[in-house]
């Protein structure tokens, strides 16, 4: 073969190969970037021809590697603080939303009412039209999604995180019909009488559960009832932080009235998701420039140099008393008409039958008290709940200001003057304050009953400030040149005892200590700590001594499973121990029990759960079989049932059916309170009693709460 031939048979071949890897390439998937290279100096590893071609490879390398770096870094962190954040944002989202939409509906309202004209008959229907359509749209809707939409839902919480379950309390579902009905509830003003915060918990606690369901999915891990309450607890903190922006006294709130026990691990949790929360929820009114910066939402301006006396403690203590046996007949009162409603036969009809027409019919008498050119006018009821809460802050005397003068009656109030409708030239600023809360007690009380979804902690805060705003003002009046002390003369200033009349009673209240705090959060000032903190201390000890709190009452109201306090923690508690109140007449299975008579068992009683003993003669505990799993066992037919032998639990047990170990266990001896902190911090709901091993007994939440009632109501001695 010649070169011309072995040149062509080349060059054939080279067209020929050219060829194939142009119908190779064709045939290919992939775009032709796909295919691979070597970069000059590699040390062999092959990259894209676009990585190979493109401009600046080793910058971009270099920043690849950096992502990388980051994205490991990332998923290190525990995916919690992801989960939390989300929830702050988007709660103080929701918030922000409900807000902004609520007052332009309020707006609406009070042009209304201010364009109708003169006709007092169509002024009293448009200020009283308007919150019976709302009120009764709001209670049909949420009502008509699910029945737990209605009212604050902490007690709930509290019921749930204390272990017992309520079913579809934490729907998703649930969350839509609070969120319509508490919106429309708010739209009504200051009418009703009513805020957010309680049901907005609610809300903040259904959306964590919801995003905890769709986290659990999403990474595979199996669900952990522990971690879940953990981050309930969280959310309700989050719930405060969102409508308060108090991310401090969201997290001490949520866990003095959520949580009997609470590990510190899980501060990071809240104070993280609440600051989250928070942060967003002031962010928003500065990006919509309702706000220049972030600031507490009632400002106030105390002065800083001398914002008490000495003496003036004695007056904040006096305060707190006030304002601990105020809290008393307020808590007694509601737990009185909360509990007639629910049992008197027309009230439980009309709310089993229509619950629509019982809120409309309270929100008829509410607004017809509450009209201005009528008894409205003694009570200030044009204003808002926020520019009440700003009034009553005024740290000017209202007494000496309107002394000697008469101030006009406007069409509007005025926003730099909003004191003005406390103001009335027949009965003086002590009248229109005596008369708001002598009115606002009851209206208070029977705003509670209404089935819709509400907050009931904002209207006891208003409340409050108005008892210490009235006690101010007094004293401003009686020592009208100050108080001296050590030869300086300083003013009285009735807006700071109205900040501790606020904190105090709604502390007395909730039996919360936390208020004090969320009242420095709100005004942005930290001057009447002192004082603050001695008033609410007061109340507290009056109110816990004679009333359950708020949450708790209802709780009772309702008969929801909840285990109470040992109040007072008194010495004759501390002798008592479990073999006093124990329930002795337990039924055991043992190994060695015929299987008829376990059939028998079974079949005549309903427990969830049976103690299972190793014999019948020396009834040592082994564990607790459960009834479901009995059944199934039996009807399966063991086949020493087929064979036609003698069978007994023994069988059933190698068979198949599971048997759960016992691993804790009470002594007779064991102490009542030390039974009480194993129910309340482990969120048990049984625990059987062993004496040297043998069964005999159990303890239950129906025996502790006997005991407790016992020891706080005693018997009479015969």
């Amino acid at each position: 073969m010649d070169g011309r031939t072995g040149g062509a048979l080349k060059s054939l071949g080279a067209v020929l190969a050219l060829q194939q890897l142009t119908h190779r390439a064709a045939t290919l998937p992939e775009p032709m970037e796909e295919l691979v290279g070597l970069r000059q100096g590699s040390s062999g590893k092959p990259v894209t021809l676009q990585e190979l071609w493109g401009p600046c490879p080793r910058v971009r390398a270099r920043i690849r590697c950096v992502l990388e770096w980051v994205k490991e870094k990332l998923f290190r962190v525990d995916e919690d603080w992801y989960f939390l954040a989300i929830l702050g944002v988007l709660m103080a989202l929701i918030s922000y939303a409900m807000n902004f939409a609520i007052g332009r509906v309020v707006r609406a309202h009070k042009w209304l009412y201010g364009e109708i004209g003169d006709s007092h008959l169509l002024r009293y229907l448009s200020w009283t039209v308007y919150p019976v359509a709302l009120l009764s749209f709001s209670c049909g809707f949420s009502q008509s999604i699910t029945p737990f939409s209605g009212g604050s839902g902490i007690p709930e919480l509290k019921v749930v995180l204390s272990g017992v379950m309520l079913e579809g309390y934490l729907d998703i579902k649930n969350f839509g019909a609070k969120v319509v009905g508490l919106s429309c509830m708010l739209a009504t003003g200051s009418i009703v009488f009513l805020g957010k915060m309680g049901s907005f918990v609610h809300m903040s606690v259904m959306m964590a559960a919801y995003l905890g369901r769709v986290r659990t999915r999403t990474i595979g891990e199996p669900e952990n009832k522990s971690k879940q309450n953990e981050l309930l607890v969280s959310a309700a903190a989050v719930g405060i932080a969102t409508v308060f922006a108090a991310p401090f006294s969201g997290v001490l709130f949520s866990i003095e009235v959520m949580s009997s026990h609470f590990t510190v691990w899980d501060y990071w949790r809240g104070f993280f998701a609440a600051t989250c929360g928070a942060f967003t929820f002031r962010l928003l009114a500065v990006f919509n420039s309702e706000r220049e910066t972030i600031t507490s939402i009632y400002k106030t301006s105390f002065p800083v140099d001398v914002p008490f006396d000495l003496p003036e403690i004695f007056f904040f203590v006096v305060l707190g008393a006030i304002c601990g046996v105020l809290s008393c007949v307020y808590l007694f009162c509601q737990r009185t008409f909360l509990g007639f409603v629910t049992t008197n036969r027309y009230t439980s009809t009309l709310l089993a039958t229509s619950k629509p027409l019982y809120a409309a019919l309270a929100a008829l008498v509410l607004a017809s008290i509450t009209y201005p050119p009528g008894v409205g006018r003694f009570m200030a009821s044009r204003l808002s709940m926020e520019q009440l809460l700003d009034s009553l802050f005024d740290n000017n005397s209202w007494a000496w200001m309107t002394r000697n003068s008469s101030l006009p009656w406007t069409a509007e109030p005025d926003p730099q003057n909003l004191w003005f409708e406390w103001y009335h030239p027949q009965i003086t600023i002590f009248g229109t304050l005596a008369f708001f809360l002598v009115m606002k007690l009851w209206m208070l009380v029977l705003a509670t009953t209404i089935p819709v979804p509400a907050g009931y902690f904002l209207p006891v805060f208003v409340y409050g400030a108005a008892i210490g705003r009235l006690l101010g003002e007094a004293l401003s009046v009686a020592f009208p040149e100050g108080i001296v002390a050590g030869g300086v003369v300083n003013p009285i200033m009735p807006g700071a005892y109205a900040l501790a009349g606020a904190a105090a009673f709604s502390g007395a209240v909730t039996h919360t200590i936390s208020t004090a705090l969320l009242a420095f959060e709100l005004t942005g000032q930290i001057l009447h700590a002192l004082p603050v903190l001695m008033a609410v201390l007061v109340a507290n000890a009056v109110s816990q001594n004679c009333q359950p709190s708020f949450y708790d009452g209802t709780i009772i109201v309702k008969k929801l499973p909840f285990l109470p306090w040992i109040r007072g923690r008194k010495i004759g508690s501390y002798p008592v121990t479990v073999g006093h109140f124990m329930d002795c007449a337990i039924t055991t299975l043992a190994k060695d029990t015929p299987l008829e008579q376990v059939v028998k068992v079974v079949t005549s009683t309903d427990e969830a759960q049976y103690p299972l003993v190793e014999s019948t003669e020396s009834q040592i505990l082994v564990g607790t079989v459960k009834r479901a799993q009995l059944l199934q066992a039996v009807h399966a037919e063991p086949a020493c049932w087929v064979a036609g032998q003698q069978c007994c639990l023994q069988d059933l047990l190698a068979g198949g059916c599971p048997m759960e170990p016992v691993t804790l266990q009470l002594s007779p001896e064991t102490s009542l309170h030390q039974t009480h902190h194993l129910f309340e911090l482990l969120n048990l709901q049984l625990l059987y009693v062993t004496e040297r091993g043998r069964a005999v007994g159990a303890v239950t939440w129906v025996e502790l709460k006997k005991a407790i009632s016992t020891l706080t109501n005693p018997p009479a001695p015969k």
